[in-house]
This record gives structure tokens, sequence and C-alpha cells, in this order.
């Protein structure tokens, strides 16, 4: 069987609420041939059968549970450009140049799931506008060289919010500056990654839920998959199961630090939620700990909680409400309807792992905390490599396979990570410190002032129109005398 075959139409009706949602899953119960096999039914793997297929490409995905089980259906769908590496990081790491080039990737990745995301496509998506980040420490020197960079060089568009501006959106002294990025946007998470999943079935890939890999052979021309009820033969194999891969990809599964992150939604607030939280997209916070956006009308959505070991959600209930209340305390104790959770595959350098392995096997993961953005990118970068021979993914090379340290990482990884809570918390209760003492001491000097002018002491005024008498300047003293010259000795005594 060709790569390519003929190729479909790429005008698609919508998604039926139906195939959005949970529908009857298909198991994969007979041997097949295909020009891709995609392992895993998240957001990266769907992103590229959905690419591959409207390129023309005969696509199987095979998925261990079901569609978007894990992180990708669990998520609060957030789409901005960038990846979670610090864009400074990013020009020390591979160069100014290729900095740009993965920068106008990750941009083309978020209008992938714009295009996506319409309502003719995904009826309900629930998409709206603007995303703002805001920092917990007073920032706004590095906040102007940031904007500089993003607007002139990496031509995206972005506004810095000064402090009071910031304030009067979110009603909190926990955030000073901010960046408003008015093109990201957000989109109801879980239906977006079904949505992802019928728009490729309409353009002719077939997805077998319940169907987990037991081994691969990835020798040869056609590569053979075999799954405990039937096998399958395809040209090219695309890791997209995180960390999930198992057995048959285990060293690539331990390149990845797994981290569980949690959330959690409020009931119902009414109005007051708008009155404290007056900016209607997402928020998230510049060190990574909270992540939140009001969604169905008034009720909040909040993720905070990390570990690196699985948990039931619901043991986190707690946690987010204490979160919520610590930040936004006039809300009061709110009540947390519902919890979820998934877990992200995190890697050491803090880059995706997107390329070749080796010839016909290709790989898509290490999204944690990378966003919808790059895995939809991955899905344009992989499909057009196999079907176009695009090789921009190479510009992911420098960025290798790392372990990620087993256990030990993973408890390093937990302390790590509580260290760097911790020590947001510290730095943003500083600078909130620094902010009171600055307001106590203004207001003392005005009181000062005040109190100086009552009593009479404080420096007077001239009385209007009369000139100031100027005090004689004071005589200068007379220039002492010269000294007379001392002879040199034109001798030594002896």
């Amino acid at each position: 069987m060709g790569i390519l075959r003929n190729a479909m139409n790429e005008t698609f009706t919508s998604v039926s609420q139906e195939e959005a949602g949970f529908r009857e899953r298909i198991r994969l119960s007979f041997d097949l041939d295909a020009d891709i096999c995609i392992i895993g039914a998240g957001l990266a793997g769907l992103s590229i059968a959905l690419e591959a297929a409207r390129l023309g490409a005969s696509v199987a995905v095979l998925e261990g549970r079901h569609i978007g089980w894990n992180a990708s259906g669990n998520q609060l769908g957030t789409v901005m450009p960038g990846f979670a590496l610090p864009l400074t990081e990013l020009i020390e790491r591979i160069g100014f140049e290729d900095a740009i080039e993965l920068w106008t990737l990750s941009k083309q990745g978020a209008e992938f799931v714009r295009a996506n995301a319409s309502e003719e496509n995904m009826p309900d998506i629930g998409l709206t506008d603007g995303v703002l980040e805001v920092s917990n420490v007073d920032a706004g020197d590095r906040l102007i060289s940031r904007l500089q960079m993003l607007n002139e060089d990496f031509d995206t568009e972005a506004e810095g919010w000064q402090v009071d501006r910031v304030r009067a959106a979110l009603k909190t002294d926990r955030y000073f500056h901010g960046v408003h990025y008015p093109k990201a946007f957000q989109v109801e998470g879980r239906r977006y990654v079904h949505g992802l999943a019928a728009l490729a079935r309409r353009a002719g890939a077939r997805i077998f839920e319940d169907t987990p890999v037991v081994s691969i052979d990835h020798s040869g021309i056609r590569k053979r998959i075999v799954t405990p009820s039937a096998r399958l033969r395809a040209a090219h194999i695309v890791l997209a199961g995180n960390i999930h891969l198992g057995a048959p990809m285990r060293r690539l599964s331990e390149t990845l630090l797994p981290v569980w992150r949690y959330a959690g939604i409020t009931a119902p607030l009414g109005d007051r939620v708008h009155e404290i939280i007056g900016f209607k997209g997402s928020v998230m916070d510049s060190d990574g700990v909270d992540h939140f956006r009001i969604v169905d009308g008034d009720r909040l959505m909040w993720e905070s909680p990390e570990t690196t070991w699985a948990a039931r959600p619901q043991r986190f209930a707690g946690s987010v409400k204490r979160r919520i209340r610590s930040i936004f305390p006039e809300l009061g104790n709110v009540e947390i309807s519902e919890t979820f959770g998934g877990a992200t595959g995190q890697t050491v350098h803090g880059m995706p792992q997107i390329g070749e392995l080796r010839k016909g096997l290709w790989v898509a993961s290490g999204f944690g905390r990378q966003g919808m953005n790059i895995s939809a990118m991955s899905g344009q970068l992989i499909a057009r490599s196999i079907l176009s021979g695009d090789d921009r993914w190479k510009l992911f090379s420098p960025f290798e396979l790392v372990w990620a340290g087993g256990t030990a990482g993973r408890v390093a990884g937990q302390l790590v990570g509580l260290w760097g809570r911790a020590s947001s918390a510290a730095a943003g209760s500083l600078a909130r410190y620094r902010e009171r003492a600055q307001v106590k001491d203004r207001e003392r000097e005005a009181r000062l002032a005040k109190a100086n002018r009552a009593a009479g002491t404080g420096p007077r005024r001239q009385p209007s129109g009369v000139r100031p008498r100027v005090a004689p300047p004071a005589p200068r003293p007379a220039a002492p005398k010269e000294a007379e010259p001392v002879a040199e000795e034109q001798g030594v005594s002896q």
C-alpha cells in the first residue's frame, strides 16, 4: 500500500454532539495494514492522525483505554504561543534564529487548534479569547524587556499590565504586573479532544480503543505491531503515548518524569465571582503554580496541586479550596463540586520530544507544561515530515532523550516542585511585605509633613511679591603668603 492515496476533500461538516462525546468504543479485532500507525489517542496522537488523514495517508490509531482518558481530556483548555522553557533559556540553548523559528511553529500550532475548534466543527466548544499571565513579585523591569522581545523579535501580540490594572481585574494583592495575550484563547478541553477524534474519523483515520500494544518490531520497511487480538503492519509508527507506552517502549517512557496535575471546579458562585475576578479568559501565574478561569457562567475552574505519583483527584479538593481562599479571600469558603486530574510527562530539559528515532519510528511526547499548541504543532510537523519531506522537526534535535532518573528522579522531582512552590510563596510574601512597608513609609511621611505644617515648623514660604533677602557674600580670605624657595644642597656631608 502506498504512503499516499487520493487526497480527501478538506471541507468537513461539523461534529455532532454524539461524535464529540463518549461513543461506543471499537476494538481492533482483525489484522490491518496502514501507512501510519499512531500509538496513543491523546491530543498529540489525534492531531497527527487528523493532519495525516487530511494529507491522504491511511491512518490507524491504537489506544489502550479510551480517547482522552488521561491529561488530554482533563485540562483547562488554554491555548497560547510558546514553550514551557523560558524564552531566554531557549535562545541560550539553540540560538536566536532557531528560537524564532520554533516560536513561529508554536504559533502555528495554536492556529491549528483555533481552526479546528470552530462552532461549525465542534458545537458548544466555548472558545473565548484572552490569556493573562500574572507575576507573584514586582518585576516591572523584566516585564518591559520581555514585552519588547515578544512584540519586536517574535511577532507576538502582547501588552503589559501595570499593578493597578491587574488588581482592578483581579481583586487580590497577590499579583503585581501582568502580560496580556489578546490572541490567546481557551476551549472546553474534554469536548475538544473528542471533537478532534471525530474530525480525524471524518477525514478517514481509524481509531481503535481498548487496544493495548503488546510488542513492536520496528525493523524493516513494514513495521509490525502486535495487540492482544490482532496484528497491524505500517510503514511508519508514531509513539504518542507519553508515560504510558509501557513495556514495548519502556526506555522511552523512562526519559519522562511523570507529574500528576489536579484541578477542581467550584459550585456556582453567583455574581460575586465576577466582582472579584473581572478577567474573562484564563489566568496563570508566572511561576506555574496556579491556573484558573471562570466556566459555566459563575463557576471557577482551578488547577494547582501536583505530585509525582498517582492519587485520587478527590483527595485534593481541600487543597484547591484552600488555594482559592488564600488568593481570593473575599470569595470565602467555596465548595468544590468536581475534581479531575491527569499525568503529564516532563522532560529533563523542559522541551517536548518530537522527531524520528530511527527510520520510520517517530516520537511525539514530553508535553508536560507545554500547552495544547505544542501537541497540535507536533501533529503538523510529524505528518508533514512523513508525507511531504518537511524536516523542520530537526529543530528539536538539540533536545535529546535524557533519562529522568527512575524512582529517584520522581522523589527529586517532587522535592524540587515543593521547593519551587515554597520559594515562589516566599518571594511573593517578601514582595507584598516590601509593598506594604513602602505604603506605610509614604503614609508616615505624609502625616509628618501635615503635622509640621500645622505646628508651623515646616519650611516657610516667602510672601508673594516680596523679593527674598540675600545675604551679602562673605569676604574672601586673604591668600597665604608665598613661601621663600629653599636652595637645593649642592653636596652631601661626609
